[in-house]
């Protein structure tokens, strides 16, 4: 007997234009449309892109099993036409799509699934993602190199697939709707190697045409995709090395359509009070907080009191204001609008003279020397220097160092090279809205590996524990149990201090005037900025 598995997983705020899944068939096709970004993408591959430039690219280029409603936080099925779940909640049995090709032509199976999940969780592969898959049965063994196959995954046929886990999972849909768990060609794999994510071959609604580093980046439409009525557009263009100030001339003067870094703060006002542009914004109702990392592996951040100081040292109100009140001040990991989220906990106040105090106590009355490393857009150096005026009060000098993205992205990834990290315009966007996500890829022990994402390198195996149990819970009679113990989970990581959540915000983009009217683009509140498989193009050009 089976039963559908409820997640505790609520349906939050639905996203821009229309909150709903609309019929996209009557939509008109064609068009080509010019999105704009200072920065290179670091990897087109599902398996290790891991920030909010290149999610929505990834998404557009490849498949899952499943995926979410466009503009809405409602899991749909995707590759598998439908599912089963044992009645324990511990045996997922997916039945694929007849006639998927990927974009070499070949037809999808589900020995292209078994590959790909295998993939994502072999240890060689450095997946910043292969935490997600943990439940499955199989996974230990292969996170510690004693296999190179999931036992827990097995092909019933060329169409059927199923997943075992060795523990009930209250998220294991969810998982199946991110970038990690997208299809891929074991021959494209082998034949790029390590360049597959230069070369990527999906099954998705576009198709890489071509990529010129530092330039650009085109992707053209998928004539075969499965998925009737998208996308809309035939060809999208990413143009690299643009300042966001240039991006978002270039879209006034009709040059450009998607600022894909955003509005720059210093127009924000600007632009959202002219009456010319103000109805092009986009707004996205982020699942968001922006935090300062320190790698409790690397002296003096493996003490506590330092680390606790740091978090009285940080004076949030002035952050917001450097981005023109787009966000509110945060004091722990989960956003507000997350299940899990403490309301009552005050956390850290800003006390710059009780940090001193509390340094002193650590044995660093004057202070000590740091780094503290930023990604180099605006307005993330101008916050970083706001940060490094809060520390200088206490003692702390801190020396910025202001990278791409990739760079940022890589130190945080070593054990020994990035002591603090300000995640603006990396910080974290939820994958799935669960309390769970905040936690495995960035505060979990599985994260806290070579390329990973807990960029602080915090692991505390009894948290790991309590985040097993918790995702255990699987009733939807035990969900206010389960956000309960999640909250403990996330309040017990504000004790040990290993970040400092400084901010949850919105994001505010633009579209130009010839992509259509309000319903033209959605922003996933889940993670992706903008989904391009659903941009209505009114341009013919």
């Amino acid at each position: 007997m089976t039963k559908t598995l409820m997640t505790s997983a609520l349906a939050l705020a639905a996203a821009l234009g229309a909150a709903q899944a609309q019929d996209f068939t009557e939509a008109k096709q064609g068009g080509s449309m010019i999105v704009t970004y200072k920065d290179d993408v670091s990897t087109l591959d599902p398996a290790i892109g891991y920030d909010w430039q290149n999610w929505s690219m990834i998404k557009s280029l490849f498949d899952g099993l499943m995926d979410y409603e466009p503009g809405t936080t409602e899991l749909k099925k995707d590759l598998a036409e439908d599912y089963t779940i044992s009645e324990d909640g511990k045996t997922f049995t997916f039945k694929l799509r007849e006639g998927v090709k990927f974009h070499n032509g070949r037809e999808l199976t589900a020995e292209d699934v078994k590959y790909s999940l295998d993939r994502v969780t072999n240890p060689e592969t450095q997946s910043p993602g292969a935490g997600f898959f943990g439940s499955i049965e199989g996974y230990d063994a292969m996170a510690a190199g004693e296999a190179d196959s999931l036992s827990g995954v097995t092909v019933i046929d060329p169409y059927t697939i199923e997943i075992k886990l060795s523990r009930p999972d209250a998220t294991f849909l969810h998982v199946m709707a991110i970038n990690f768990s997208s299809v891929v060609p074991k021959e494209a794999v082998e034949e790029w190697g390590q360049d597959f994510g230069k070369h990527p071959v999906g099954s998705g609604a576009f198709k890489l045409a071509d990529w010129t580093l530092g330039q650009s980046l085109t992707f053209e439409r998928n004539e075969d995709y499965w998925h009737e009525g998208v996308p809309k557009l035939d060809q999208i263009t990413f143009e690299i090395g643009l300042e966001p100030i240039v991006a978002l001339l270039r879209l006034q003067q009709g040059q450009a359509d998607i600022p894909g870094d955003g509005i720059p703060p210093a127009k924000f006002l600007e632009v959202t009070e002219d009456p010319a542009f103000a109805d092009f914004v986009i707004e996205g109702g982020q699942l968001h907080t922006g935090y300062i990392t320190m790698n409790v592996k690397m002296p003096p951040f493996d003490d506590v009191k330092v680390r606790q100081a740091v978090n009285m040292a940080i004076n949030k109100d002035r952050a917001v204001r450097i981005i023109n009140g787009r966000a509110v001040p945060a004091n722990q990991p989960l956003p507000p609008t997350m299940p899990g989220y403490a309301p009552d906990y005050e956390g850290y106040a800003y006390d710059p003279e009780a940090a001193k105090a509390l340094l002193a106590e650590a044995g660093f009355p004057d202070g000590f020397e740091t780094e503290l490393f930023v990604y180099n857009t605006d307005p993330n150096p101008r916050i970083a220097q706001s940060f490094q005026q809060d520390l200088a009060a206490i003692g702390i000098d801190a020396e910025i160092r202001n990278l791409a993205q990739a760079n940022v992205i890589a130190a945080g990834g070593e054990p020994d090279q990035a002591p603090m990290i300000w995640s603006g315009g990396m910080a974290w966007i939820a994958d799935f809205p669960d309390p769970s996500n905040f936690y495995g890829p960035i505060l979990g022990c599985d994260g806290a590996v070579q390329g990973g994402w807990n960029w602080s390198w915090y692991c505390n195996e009894e948290l790991d524990a309590k985040a097993v149990e918790a995702d255990a819970m699987t009733d939807p009679a035990m969900a206010e149990e389960r956000e309960a113990k999640w909250r403990e989970i996330y309040l017990a990581i504000m004790e040990d201090a290993p970040w400092v959540p400084v901010f949850n915000e919105q994001r505010y983009t633009m579209r130009s005037a010839k992509l259509g009217g309000p319903d033209a683009i959605f922003v996933d509140p889940v993670h992706v900025p903008v989904n391009y498989d659903y941009v209505f193009s009114n341009d013919v050009q």
